[in-house]
């Protein structure tokens, strides 16, 4: 069984939870995760300035994913950050891509999920997750979020990202913050969540 997590980060934020959704993933018996980053649309130069080049170094050796690769996933988890309350702009254009397997029907009945990151506690986190589904919705998959089974997401003593849409992390306005342990474990039971269910579902 192969869960594909398709990534875009620009800190290295996402690409943290994205580690650790996969190592959930790798603790279900059979389960086999790939990961993938998304195509960067913005010019190297622009990037530059952003000051984002060197923190992508870091994942700069993970594929960038080819659209037919979502069809041969059993369960694909997907990681943005929040751009204005929504996906950031080079996963939409990856997904806006995918209209020849939304016409062959080739991503129904998989499953799909999302984990994100904004820079703030209340940027956005919730709705980046929920319009997220829309697109996978339209695609046919089964939606899988991140039950309160994972009390963490419960926690009032810490601030803290994650809810039951998906796993998040808050990266601080300046990308100051890196993801703290209770996100990280909110990521790595998603991870493992969704590969169980996938699992029953190839039975």
């Amino acid at each position: 069984m192969k869960v594909l997590i398709v990534f875009y980060s620009t800190y290295g934020h996402v690409f943290k939870m994205a580690q650790a959704v996969a190592e959930g993933v790798k603790e279900v018996a059979g389960a086999r995760v790939e990961l993938r980053r998304v195509p960067e649309t913005l010019p190297e130069d622009v990037l530059q300035k952003m000051g984002a080049v060197d923190a992508q170094k870091a994942f700069a050796d993970i594929p960038v994913c080819k659209v037919d690769e979502l069809a041969s996933a059993d369960a694909i988890i997907f990681g943005t950050p929040t751009r204005f309350g929504n996906m950031c702009g080079q996963m939409r254009q990856f997904l806006d891509a995918t209209g020849q397997l939304w016409s062959q029907g080739a991503l129904v009945g998989k499953v799909g999920s999302v984990f994100a990151s904004t820079a703030t506690q209340h940027g956005g986190q919730e709705s980046t997750l929920l319009s997220f589904h829309i697109t996978l919705l339209h695609q046919g998959l089964v939606v899988v979020g991140l039950p309160y089974a994972f009390q963490g997401q419960m926690r009032n003593d810490e601030i803290t990202g994650c809810s039951p849409y998906g796993a998040t992390t808050i990266a601080g306005t300046q990308g100051e913050r890196t993801p703290t342990e209770n996100e990280l474990a909110g990521a790595r039971f998603q991870g493992k969540h969704v590969a169980a269910i996938a699992a029953k579902l190839a039975q």
